[in-house]
């Protein structure tokens, strides 16, 4: 089901449909663990911010990467190599 801003994984919310259930957090393919990871962190919500660990970086990007494949059905390194987005 689309719903608005779906452009975007990071404005909007992607699931996995083999493994969503209604009323429970689902496993997204968004920045919400950096959002997570951020609330956990000592800092007054202004410039600057603390520095994300590599894990949490590294996560974010499998997952926007994950996003793209499986909404375009395209390699997201082909992309990268070749600017195609193409299987």
């Amino acid at each position: 089901m689309l719903i608005d801003e779906v452009m975007t994984p990071d404005s909007s919310r992607f699931w996995d449909a083999a493994t969503y259930e209604p009323g429970r957090a689902q496993a997204s393919f968004d920045k919400q663990p950096v959002r997570d990871w951020l609330e956990t962190q000592p800092w007054g919500k202004s410039y600057p911010g603390p520095e994300l660990p590599a894990e949490i970086v590294a996560g974010t990007r499998q997952r926007y990467v994950a996003a793209f494949e499986r909404i375009t059905g395209a390699s997201f390194e082909r992309y990268l190599q070749e600017d195609v987005i193409a299987p």
